[in-house]
C-alpha cells in the first residue's frame, strides 16, 4: 500500500543522497487537523470547540507559532472518523492531528494516523478503551503493541471505578449494583471481566446485575429496570450516550425504580444533558475531570482554570463544560511540541517531541511514560486527576455541579457534600 508516510520517507531517502533539505522557517504556517463529535448524539463534547480553537491560533501566534486548524466533525461515526482522519491526512496535508472525545472518535482517527506516520494528540476517552480497543486482539494482552505516533492523555477506568465507589461508600447501601453498559468501545471496556469493573466489585463486596450490552438509541428500557428491580438494586451505574440515559431515567422513574446513588459516566457530563431531565436530575452523581476549582494553569494563555471557564462563559452565553479544559489542553501540547521541533513537517522528530511532553497544562501536569500506567501502555497513555460531582438543582431550575469527592486527587478541592438520592 503506498501511504503518505511513505512517499514522504522516500522522498526524505532521496533527498538526503543530493541536498539536505533547510529547517522549515518559523514563519512557516503549520497545519493542524481537529476531529470531534460536533454532531449526533455525542455533539455535548463539542460544544467548547469553535471558542478554544479560536482562541489557541491566537494565543499560539502570540508565542511565534503560526498554526491553521483544520476543523473535521466525526458526525459522532466512528467511520465518518476514519474518512475524515484521511481526508485531513492525503487532501489536506496537515502535520499533526489533535482528536478528542469517546472512543468512537478518538480510535479511528489514531489508527488511520498511525498506519500513515502522522503524530497525534489525543484526549476524552478512558485509556483501556483507547489503548486497547486500538490492538489487533484486544482478548490477548501478550500481542498488545506500543504505537510510535499517536499519544493521548485522559484518566483510565480505575479512577472511574474508584471515583464511583468512594462516592457509594459514603451511603448506606444494600450493594447491590445495576449496571447499564452500550456495546461500544466504553461499554464493552466498563464491563470487561478483566479490565473494567465487574472484578473491582466483586472484591469489595458488591453483587452486580448485568442485564447484558444494549445497542446506542435505544427506546425501551424496561427489561434492564426490571432486571434491577427484581435484584433491589440501590446502586446504578453506566457509561451511556446522553439521549440513552434520558430515556432509560424517565422510564426507570415511570417503572418505580427508585435506587439510592446513580453514578453514569459521559451521559451527566453536561449541564444540557442534565437540564433535559429536569428535576429528575437532582444529586445524580459523575465523574468530574475538569472544572473551575481545578487549581491548575494554562501554559498557553496563562489562564487559571477559572478564568478560562468565566471567559469561556461569557464569549459563549452558556455554562462551562468539562471539554473545554481538555480541548484547550490538546492545542497546549500541540503548541509547545511545534516550538520543540527544528522541523514539524518530519512526522518523526514532530511524534518524538509530543512523547517527549513535559508540561503544566489547564488540567494538570502532562508527561508520558509515567509509572502510574501500566508498563505496556506508558509510552502512549498519560493520566490525568479525577474527582466525583454531584448535580443540584437551584432555585429557578438550573443546576450546579458540586465536586463531592476527591479521596484520589486531593488538590483539588470539595465544593459540596455528597446526598443520597432517596
Amino acid at each position: 500500500m503506498l501511504t503518505r508516510r511513505h512517499l514522504l520517507r522516500t522522498g526524505a531517502a532521496a533527498a538526503a543522497g543530493s541536498l539536505a533539505l533547510p529547517a522549515l522557517a518559523r514563519t512557516s504556517t503549520i497545519k493542524i487537523g481537529y476531529v470531534s463529535p460536533q454532531t449526533g448524539p455525542l455533539s455535548g463534547f463539542a460544544q467548547a470547540d469553535g471558542y478554544i480553537v479560536e482562541r489557541a491560533v491566537k494565543a499560539a501566534a502570540a508565542k511565534g507559532i503560526a498554526i491553521e486548524v483544520v476543523v473535521k466533525d466525526s458526525q459522532s461515526n466512528p467511520n465518518r472518523a476514519a474518512d475524515v482522519a484521511r481526508e485531513l491526512i492525503v487532501r489536506d496535508g496537515v502535520s499533526l492531528i489533535c482528536v478528542a472525545s469517546t472512543p468512537e472518535t478518538t480510535n479511528p482517527v489514531c489508527t488511520i494516523a498511525e498506519s500513515e506516520g502522522i503524530p497525534v494528540i489525543s484526549t476524552v476517552a478512558p485509556w483501556q478503551p483507547w489503548f486497547i480497543g486500538q490492538q489487533g486482539d484486544p482478548n490477548t494482552p501478550a500481542g498488545w503493541q506500543e504505537f510510535d505516533y499517536v499519544y493521548h492523555f485522559f484518566w483510565g477506568l480505575e479512577d472511574n471505578i474508584a471515583t464511583f465507589m468512594n462516592m457509594w461508600d459514603q451511603i448506606e447501601t444494600n450493594k447491590s449494583v445495576g449496571a447499564i453498559w452500550p456495546n461500544d468501545g466504553d461499554g464493552n471496556a466498563w464491563s470487561s471481566p478483566v479490565v473494567g469493573m465487574p472484578p473491582a466489585l466483586e472484591k469489595a463486596g458488591y453483587k452486580l446485575t448485568d442485564p447484558g450490552r444494549y445497542q446506542n438509541l435505544s427506546d425501551d428500557f424496561s427489561s434492564q429496570i426490571n432486571a434491577f428491580k427484581q435484584a433491589q438494586a440501590e446502586i446504578l451505574v453506566g457509561i451511556p450516550i446522553p439521549p440513552d440515559f434520558t430515556t432509560f431515567w424517565t422510564q426507570a422513574k415511570q417503572q418505580g425504580f427508585n435506587p439510592k446513588m446513580v453514578s453514569v459516566a459521559k451521559a451527566l457530563l453536561f449541564p444540557e444533558s442534565v437540564a433535559a431531565l429536569g428535576p429528575l436530575a437532582h444529586n445524580l452523581t459523575n465523574e468530574v475531570w475538569w472544572s473551575p476549582w481545578h487549581p491548575f494553569t494554562s501554559s498557553l494563555t496563562g489562564q487559571t482554570a477559572a478564568e478560562l471557564a468565566q471567559e469561556f462563559e461569557s464569549v459563549a452565553q452558556r455554562k462551562w463544560t468539562m471539554p473545554l479544559g481538555f480541548v484547550h489542553a490538546l492545542f497546549e501540547v500541540a503548541t509547545d511540541a511545534l516550538a520543540r521541533t527544528e522541523d514539524p513537517t518530519d512526522g518523526d522528530a514532530l511524534a518524538e517531541a509530543v512523547g517527549a511532553t513535559d508540561l503544566q497544562t489547564v488540567v494538570g501536569h502532562l508527561k508520558w511514560g509515567q509509572d502510574n500506567v501500566p508498563e505496556f501502555a506508558r509510552k502512549n497513555v498519560a493520566k490525568t486527576p479525577l474527582v466525583g460531582g454531584q448535580w443540584r438543582v437551584r432555585d429557578g431550575g438550573d443546576f450546579d455541579l458540586v465536586i463531592v469527592e476527591n479521596g484520589n486527587a486531593p488538590e483539588i478541592p470539595l465544593t459540596g457534600t455528597l446526598e443520597a438520592l432517596s
